[in-house]
């Protein structure tokens, strides 16, 4: 596919595809050379109040369609992404950068994640409650919120809006999409899979354009009801003030994350090492539950940081597209600056550089897979998500200098283990302060688990049953 074939970007709003025509707009890049794929129209004023009030509109009768009904709808979307598997993933590659077989796995996992969706949809039961005064009824139901706003970022473009759009359409609730304007097509082609398996025109509905416009109108119209958020911690506070002065509307904020790596003394570190390897450098690093910044018992920490080091330097970097990939470029102009001052700042502050640590060439936003070691506390990439292929290597004396280096911060979205220890795994699960510990893997992150962190990573989940509480309210009946 090239970029002729990508495609063109449009609205999707009550139904109806609306292009360019008209409308200001920006192009959308390819991070691999930097040229345009396509232009991306952006949202009038009048076309989010018109993508607000059709979720408003169709909510009714959403809310009032049976549970299996909207189950059915879902899993037909969710087969029809599976068969558009290839054109998907060419243009999710061509957009966001990561290696084609990455991206062939995020449509799969999509999916995957809808499939959950729409069976858990059909199992949120109320209950009864044994009455206390003779002669009443209790009973407690789970109904959808209402029209939901939600904003999703370019790295995981089919995954991320995957879990928002599962769970609250499985509920009954309707929605308005801002998904991030680097990577427009992959959420179309969501729209479009649920659009043919014959969801009711209104009930999803995607806007693009400028961030703060557009959050700002959808969070403060009226008959929004609910905010669900994906990105940085610092636009994640601003937008849950702003729902708060809106009308007290519920959100759920998943935020950025600083995952630490905990290498215990026992540890297995060949299995450590493969581990984090494919978990670091996925994505080019551009991910929330990443692992950036690893602690490592000084009994293994030379073997663990040589053999993290070679494992990295044979790491191919890639366009996407080239099959030998395994590493593409950054999304954008923005991060290859970003992840460079905060490399070379470290070695200026003492950080030995064990591998990487610069631009590739000139065409494209790619940067060298990189290995930081000695990267004193004081560092900006130690306190900061770098968002980016990056990893520091931290020699400690114990399990509670590492446990106490793991929280530091004032994130607490991902964590990993590696230890032969039950013992030692307890103690890390009471301990590290995290929404998610994966202990001797990375599986923290599958439809069946909730997906969220503590402090300033967020609150409310999404996933598991826990991701479809933040789009029901609780309503006590009581009948005499």
């Amino acid at each position: 596919m090239s970029g002729a074939e990508y495609g063109q970007p449009q609205l999707f709003i009550g139904g109806e595809w609306i292009g360019s025509k008209d409308r200001s707009g920006e192009d959308v890049l390819n991070p691999a050379n930097g040229e345009a794929l396509a232009e991306l129209p952006h949202a009038t004023t009048q076309d989010v109040d018109r993508a607000a009030m059709a979720a408003s509109e169709a909510f009714d009768g959403w809310r009032r369609t049976p549970a299996l009904a909207r189950a059915r709808i879902i899993r037909k979307a969710a087969d029809l992404l599976r068969e558009r598997t290839e054109r998907i993933a060419l243009s999710l590659t061509l957009e966001q950068g990561k290696p084609l077989a990455q991206s062939r796995i995020e449509v799969m996992a999509a999916a995957e994640i809808l499939d959950w969706c729409a069976d858990e949809g059909r199992r949120t039961y109320g209950r009864i409650v044994p009455a206390s005064v003779p002669g009443h009824q209790w009973s407690v139901l789970r109904q959808p919120v209402g029209p939901v706003a939600a904003f999703t970022p370019w790295n995981f473009p089919l995954i991320i809006p995957a879990r928002k759009i599962g769970s609250a359409l499985a509920v009954g609730c309707t929605m308005v999409m801002k998904p991030a304007e680097e990577t427009p097509v992959s959420v179309n082609e969501i729209a479009r899979a649920f659009e043919d398996a014959g969801l009711p025109s209104g009930v999803l509905n995607i806007v693009h354009g400028i961030p703060g416009e557009v959050s700002e109108q959808l969070i403060n119209h009226p008959v929004i009801r609910k905010i669900t958020f994906t990105g940085s911690t610092a636009v994640g506070a601003q937008l849950a003030a702003m729902a708060a002065k809106a009308g007290v509307k519920r959100c759920t904020m998943e935020l950025g994350g600083h995952a630490p790596v905990l290498v215990c003394e026992d540890a297995d570190v060949d299995l450590a090492v493969k581990t984090m390897m494919q978990a670091k450098f996925r994505n080019a690093g551009q991910i929330c539950i990443a692992p950036t910044r690893f602690f490592v018992h000084d009994r293994v920490h030379d073997s663990f940081a040589d053999s993290f080091t070679k494992a990295t330097q044979a790491l191919v970097t890639a366009d996407g597209m080239d099959p030998k990939s395994e590493m593409g470029p950054l999304a954008h102009d923005r991060r290859v600056p970003a992840v460079e001052t905060l490399v070379h700042e470290a070695v200026d502050q003492g950080a030995k550089l064990a591998t990487g640590g610069e631009r590739i060439g000139n065409a494209g936003y790619f940067f060298q897979p990189t290995v930081l070691t000695d990267v004193p506390d004081a560092a900006r990439i130690m306190n900061e998500e770098p968002f980016g292929p990056v990893a520091t290597i931290t020699r400690v004396a114990s399990l509670d200098d590492a446990i106490t280096q793991a929280n530091r911060l004032p994130f607490g979205l991902a964590s990993y283990a590696f230890t032969g220890s039950t013992h030692t795994a307890a103690r890390l699960s009471d301990e590290v302060e995290a929404g998610m510990l994966g202990i001797n893997n990375t599986f923290i992150s599958m439809p069946e688990t909730p997906f969220g962190g503590v402090k300033q990573s967020g609150y409310g989940s999404e996933g598991g049953i826990e991701g479809m509480d933040p789009y029901l309210v609780t309503k006590t009946v009581s009948v005499s």
